[in-house]
């Protein structure tokens, strides 16, 4: 009997605005486009609000209503939780709504949906404990998973959550790292001693966020009933199918037009008509399954694209230098006790930002330029550097004043 783990990642950045050079100096406003660009972040916040996160919560409160024994799980990020307050409050009171039920799970992540895993384990565990505190803060509730930014993970990032207290971490379904394994059962993670890993079942995940609207693929249309069909397949076969997702898959990725509103509104009833199945949040998984072995995974791996790696953010020299730039900052920006200075530094780390730099051809380049506000990739480093040098500027006048303040 599989259970079935619903989980959706839910996040916006805060995107850099077209920021020329002869900007440096003057502006420090780094994200306050109100131009009708694509870099507004309050219409982009707005129109993905009515698209997806409205209208997929409505359906999602109706489905949890009629079906008790349905489950989700979300992970807000810190950034999008801000925008929400500022643009889109109706839509924090949806997510409340979900919350009220009691049959919804908050994960935590890093606040800020940053890439400091790789780069400093300081500032991942303050993100860490600041996006914890915040959904404490909203929903009344203390995450006890975590999922890293991307379900960016190894061995060390494994051993990092047990050590900040979670029982679970998400982690992708890598073909190479299960070998003939299946992502269908709960594993341990090698050098960890209690902390328990949730691997996605990337195929039927996909099924949905990727290929539910193409024509071309030889299962379209799909819908709810087949869907359920597949899952029950590994009745016998495995003990959780993890459906792992970003969240505007409803809406906005999948338009309505699709039908993919009526699927979802269709798949809790049509998953439960089959009684040997059941719906779990990973918590629930966790406590429900024993670990039935170890994936060891020395290397980082993620969901991202079809190499399930890093290159999403790091391919390319301006990637590369992207970051190695901010991360320089951490020491004096976080001696600075500026708490404007620390916020803009923290959202200038968002993984986003290095995602829309990325140069890769074929399907994953149509991927990244759909995501992709900017003109190119070229562009959104140019813009990124250009605000980097001013925020640098600003930490080098916080540096010289106190070292005035100590002479």
């Amino acid at each position: 009997m599989p259970s079935i783990c619903f989980y959706f990642q839910v996040h916006q950045p805060f995107r850099v605005k077209r920021y020329p050079i002869f900007n440096i100096g003057d502006d420090h406003e780094y994200f306050n486009d109100d131009s009708e660009s694509k870099l507004n972040n309050k219409k982009i916040f707005q129109k993905v609000a009515e698209k997806c996160y409205l209208p997929a919560n409505r359906i999602l409160l109706e489905c949890l209503r009629a079906h008790p024994e349905f489950r989700v799980s979300f992970s807000l990020s810190g950034v999008f939780l801000e925008q929400a307050e500022r643009y889109g409050p109706e839509v924090l009171n949806s997510f409340y709504q979900l919350a009220k039920t009691g049959q919804v799970e908050f994960l935590a992540e890093t606040y800020y949906h940053s890439l400091a895993a790789l780069y400093s384990f300081d500032e991942f565990k303050k993100q860490v404990i600041m996006h914890r505190d915040i959904v404490e803060k909203f929903f009344g509730v203390r995450p006890r998973v975590f999922r890293n930014t991307e379900l960016i993970y190894n061995n060390e990032i494994a051993t990092w959550a047990e050590q900040l207290g979670f029982e679970g971490i998400l982690a992708e379904g890598v073909d190479d790292v299960l070998g003939w394994r299946s992502p269908n059962f709960v594993y341990a993670s090698h050098g960890s001693e209690h902390i328990k890993v949730l691997l996605k079942n990337y195929k039927l995940s996909d099924d949905v966020a990727f290929r539910f609207s193409s024509r071309e693929w030889a299962e379209w249309p799909l819908d709810a009933r087949k869907f359920a069909s597949w899952i029950a397949e590994h009745n016998g076969n495995g003990e959780v199918v993890n459906l792992f997702m970003d969240y505007e898959t409803f809406g906005e990725h999948q338009w309505e037009s699709t039908g993919i509103f009526n699927f979802l509104r269709n798949l809790p009833k049509e998953v439960l008509a089959r009684h040997d199945n059941d719906f779990k949040t990973p918590s629930e998984v966790i406590a429900s399954y024993p670990a039935r072995g170890v994936i060891d995974v020395a290397r980082h791996i993620s969901w991202a694209d079809v190499e399930r790696d890093l290159s999403a953010w790091r391919s390319n020299d301006m990637q590369y230098a992207a970051l190695e730039a901010i991360y320089a900052l951490e020491h004096d920006v976080c001696a600075s006790g500026d708490d404007d200075l620390i916020a803009d530094w923290r959202r200038m780390q968002t993984s986003d930002h290095f995602y829309y730099m990325c140069t890769k051809w074929f399907a994953d380049g149509d991927v990244h330029k759909y995501f992709n506000p900017y003109e190119s990739p070229y562009d959104a480093f140019i813009s990124y550097m250009n605000a980097l040098n001013d925020l640098k500027s600003r930490v080098a006048q916080k540096v010289v004043s106190s070292q005035h303040t100590m002479v």
